[in-house]
């Protein structure tokens, strides 16, 4: 059975890519959040700087190089073999960790926050390396096993890498143990990248072009020349949307309405990401291997009626006394439909995302492939940004987090509608 899952992790056309982008990523939100929690608890006060506005720039910083250059990133991929360029990119990281470990010795935010950036770049050239080379390596009825695969590998590398930085940093010799940990794991990463089987350049006479507004314009437009291209695309950077409004929402949700402590905050991320990860393989099972978008649609209806349920079982006034730390909030009965709103929508947005990876893929040209993922990375930055901008806004204008969480709920259902119009234009790929 081609569509299995296990069989993929033990090949090498899959299981050292699968390495090399788990540990990049847990690599990068180790780092990020031992920087935001650094500056935020210790380096702020200290130096008397502004810790929210430094950690909010930190944010910045690190997808400002996937608008910047992705264009770039891209080209290379289809006109390099893109083993080679992933092993390139990740002795890159290499240095950039060094760098890293360097500045939390020193202790300097501005140093910091340009590793910071570095990664970003890093990151924004190893995306369509990624999903560029899966097309590759694996045959067609193996796609959406293997972007299941990622998809769950990506989504419990932020998890852990997120709770490993917060949990470390701070603790007694936790400097000296991140640094050492951020140098490790890229080279562990270098290591698993030297593994992956070679991959042929699309388009080896491609001309690079270095003018980056206008490449990144390009990518943009020529999403147009394949509408389903474009369409899946538009639908996995609303997912990005989604899942970057939910993520940074919880610290606020937990503690403004359900007075609820940062263990609890942990729960949800966990609860999401294990989700998300669950539902991508999930997927795999459902659709047997076939690059179908038959569960998309329900997919979307799924995400929004927890979403908007999450509304509606959020009490309306936060409970009195002091904030409830994991195992009570989850001992509440009444809480417990908080807690499956959570699972259900975390769910959905697996079995959602998937099939639209999967549909970028294959329907996209062999030779223009990674320049069609870089294009989503773009959109998938812009879409992240444009959450952040849109909740400050609506915040400013008193909108509470649970009201934010049901106008996301009725947005979504524009992506009901464009699962249903996919669905008929991919038809014949049934």
């Amino acid at each position: 059975m081609s569509h299995r899952l296990l069989p993929l992790l033990g090949r090498r056309r899959f299981a050292p890519l699968f390495a090399t982008q788990f540990l990049g990523a847990f690599n990068d939100n180790l780092y990020k959040n031992a920087l935001a929690i650094l500056v935020a608890y210790r380096l702020a006060e200290a130096q008397e700087l502004d810790g929210p506005m430094l950690v909010t720039a930190a944010g910045g910083l690190f997808i400002l190089p996937f608008f910047l250059f992705s264009a770039t990133a891209g080209q290379l991929a289809d006109r390099m073999d893109k083993a080679r360029l992933i092993r390139f990119v990740k002795a890159a990281e290499i240095a950039v960790m060094g760098c890293g470990a360097a500045a939390f010795w020193i202790g300097d935010p501005a140093l910091l926050l340009g590793v910071l950036f570095l990664m970003g770049t890093q990151s924004a050239f190893f995306g369509p390396l990624k999903y560029g080379i899966l097309p590759d390596h694996l045959r067609p009825d193996e796609l959406i096993a293997g972007n299941g695969l990622v998809e769950m590998g990506t989504f419990l590398a932020i998890l852990t890498g997120t709770m490993a930085g917060a949990l470390l940093v701070l603790a007694p010799g936790g400097i000296g143990l991140v640094s050492a940990l951020v140098i490790g794991l890229a080279v562990a990463g270098f290591l698993a990248a030297r593994a992956i089987p070679p991959a042929p350049a699309a388009d080896p006479g491609l001309v690079v072009s270095w003018n980056l507004p206008a490449e990144t314009w390009r990518l943009l437009r020529d999403l147009r020349a394949e509408p389903p291209v474009g369409l899946a695309v538009l639908g996995i950077s609303w997912f990005w949307l989604l899942g970057a409004t939910f993520l940074v929402q919880f610290p606020n949700y937990a503690r403004d309405h359900l007075n609820a402590d940062e263990s609890v905050v942990t729960l949800f991320l966990t609860l999401f990401s294990v989700g998300v990860g669950i539902g991508s393989l999930l997927c795999n099972r459902l659709l047997a291997g076939r690059v179908r978008v038959t569960f998309v649609p329900l997919a979307a209806l799924l995400i929004t009626l927890c979403a908007g349920d999450l509304h509606f079982a959020t009490p309306a006034v936060p409970p009195g006394g002091a904030p409830a730390d994991w195992a009570t909030f989850a001992g509440e009965a009444a809480n417990w439909r908080i807690l499956l709103d959570l699972t259900g929508l975390s769910l959905a947005g697996g079995l959602y995302v998937v099939p639209l990876y999967a549909v970028m893929q294959t329907r996209t040209a062999a030779r223009h492939r990674a320049r069609t993922v870089a294009a989503n990375n773009v959109l998938n930055a812009l879409f992240m940004t444009l959450s952040a901008a849109l909740a400050g806004v609506l915040f400013g204008h008193g909108m509470t987090v649970v009201e934010l969480f049901l106008g996301l709920a009725a947005a979504n259902l524009w992506a009901v509608g464009m699962a249903v119009v996919l669905g008929r234009m991919t038809a014949d790929a049934r």
